[in-house]
């Protein structure tokens, strides 16, 4: 069972739980602070894939595709507390200081230390979820300003990705979506992320594939689960949710008509 809280008084605070593995693919429109508490996180990107543990808290940048995938341990479900930090809070905080960001801004996402100014912090975002008002915009906005002060003093790195308000310009469509297809976003968030109206995407993918998007995209997810099972040994109830696929069913029936057998099926003679 997997339980995720939230409040419509105060939005930027959720927490989720569960006791079996989970997961989902995202792109976050904000910046989101992860605390886990419990259990395990995956988090897969285009180039790298992220574990964290309890005690863990990680900063995932918006805009950057992910798949989250969240794991009970040793009879403990996964537990974690969200924090999703408002653009137009955290634009107005930058505003008012002094020195321009330094650093880079990362393509991954960014490690904190464990400290007791991250597990105060949490420890006060949870009686939010209690709230039987709209938390008070000046409130939210001193909320956010400790939050930056505290990933700012911990992670020389905070204000390459705090710091970023730029949105996706056009780039290269096959480029982006040969590192990107493994994850199940809409079109219209594949067409933003390449900086096209979804008009222009499908035209210009089209171009690119000679296929439209979602059969390439059916394709390509096919033949990476087909490498997984086969050379990585991988189980297809492991994997089905990391290459673009909602259910497990779904993906035996799709991987069955792309290649003639099922993804059980190769698994076991792969296994032997």
């Amino acid at each position: 069972m997997t339980v995720k809280q939230l409040n419509r008084y105060a939005e930027m605070v959720a927490t989720c739980s569960g006791d079996r593995r989970y997961g989902s693919e995202t792109t976050f429109e904000e910046n989101v602070l992860v605390s886990v508490l419990a259990g395990e996180l995956k988090v897969v990107q285009a180039d790298r894939t992220h574990w964290c543990g309890a005690g863990d808290t990680v900063l995932l940048p918006r805009n950057q595709p992910a798949t989250l995938l969240k794991y009970p341990k040793d009879g403990v479900p996964y537990q974690a507390v969200l924090l999703k930090l408002p653009t137009a809070l955290v634009r107005a905080y930058y505003t008012q200081q002094a020195l321009a960001p330094t650093q880079p801004a990362t393509t991954g996402l960014l490690r904190y230390p464990k400290s007791p100014l991250l597990q105060s912090l949490f420890a006060s975002l949870l009686p939010y979820l209690e709230l039987q008002h709209q938390l008070p915009e000046k409130l939210a906005a001193m909320k956010v300003t400790e939050v930056l002060e505290i990933l700012r003093s911990l992670n020389p790195q905070s204000d390459g990705v705090l710091a970023d308000f730029s949105e996706p310009g056009k780039i290269n469509l096959v480029e982006f979506m040969e590192a990107n297809y493994m994850f199940n976003i809409p079109l219209t968030k594949f067409s933003y992320l390449t900086g096209r109206s979804l008009t222009t995407f499908k035209r210009d993918f089209k171009k690119a594939f000679q296929l439209s998007p979602q059969r390439w995209l059916t394709q390509q997810r096919l033949t990476l689960a087909h490498y997984q099972l086969v050379e990585k040994k991988r189980k297809p109830v492991e994997l089905y949710l990391e290459v673009g696929f909602e259910n497990l069913a779904h993906f035996s029936v799709a991987f069955k008509k792309q290649f003639g057998y099922s993804p059980s099926s190769l698994a076991s003679r792969a296994a032997g």
